[in-house]
């Protein structure tokens, strides 16, 4: 049986691909049968790692996404290699904990740089191969939080907005050629940058009792909605803003009024 939101004979590049969500993104396009995924991170340990779990469907890339040059080497490559480029995803990202008030500006800096310039640059080299093609698919993580700020996390809200407008700016100019640029917005999801302390899943789960579905989310949760944006499935989805975050950003709870959470 085919998979529901296959991706076969497409190639395709995830960034931050060696953990977390991104590599919950590259299993779940080989199991959707995706002819190839180029998995780019720094974390070399890790994306070795990768390359022995699902061998030579997969190209370990060590990139940098702050680097225009970087990326034009990058997807030079593997449209050497692959003879095309179907899908780009835009997931490689960093978090900083801290009030506005309390953020040092070269961490703001820096995080504008890895989250915003990153996923500007991705789009940028991605765009000539795709035109040629006719047909292109980019999904561009960003967040709950670029739909719903909120404390403690406010440059990271800044610049996951920021990721929003620039995803709803190449829908409009890039849908001409037949490229659909796509947002998701995942919420409360358990990986090693939203849990350094790496807690156990009961006591995540507990910190998200103000979201409807009383529970965070895991990787594969968002893979999923990646999957079908990347699809054939999703042909008529662009400039589509997929929040996956059980709930979270439908609205707020009035305690002790009926249908809140006890």
């Amino acid at each position: 049986m085919s998979h529901p939101h296959s991706l076969q004979n497409r190639v395709a590049i995830v960034t931050g691909a060696a953990r977390g969500i991104g590599k919950a993104i590259v299993s779940m396009f080989i199991q959707a049968d995706a002819r190839h995924v180029v998995c780019a991170d720094l974390l070399e340990d890790e994306l070795a790692d990768l390359q022995k779990e699902f061998g030579d469907r997969v190209t370990p890339a060590v990139h940098n996404i702050t680097d225009a040059s970087g990326w034009k080497d990058l997807v030079a490559r593997t449209v050497s290699a692959q003879g095309r480029l179907d899908i780009l995803v835009n997931n490689a990202g960093i978090l900083v904990f801290a009030t506005l008030e309390e953020t040092d500006p070269d961490d703001f800096r820096r995080l504008m740089e890895v989250n915003v310039v990153g996923t500007f640059l991705g789009m940028q080299a991605v765009i000539a191969p795709m035109k040629q093609a006719k047909q292109g698919a980019i999904i561009n993580i960003s967040s709950v939080n670029g739909v719903m700020p909120s404390n403690f996390v406010g440059a990271y809200s800044a610049s996951k907005f920021a990721v929003r407008g620039l995803t709803r700016a190449a829908a409009l100019e890039l849908g001409l050629d037949g490229i659909r640029v796509n947002s998701v917005h995942p919420g409360g999801v358990n990986t090693p940058m939203t849990n350094p302390m790496n807690l156990d899943q009961e006591e995540i789960d507990a910190m998200y009792h103000f979201v409807p579905l009383q529970r965070s989310s895991q990787p594969e949760e968002i893979a999923r909605g990646v999957t079908y944006l990347a699809s054939d499935a999703a042909a008529y989805c662009n400039g589509t803003e997929l929040l996956i975050d059980g709930g979270m950003s439908a609205g707020i709870y009035f305690p002790g009024l009926p249908g809140a959470p006890k």
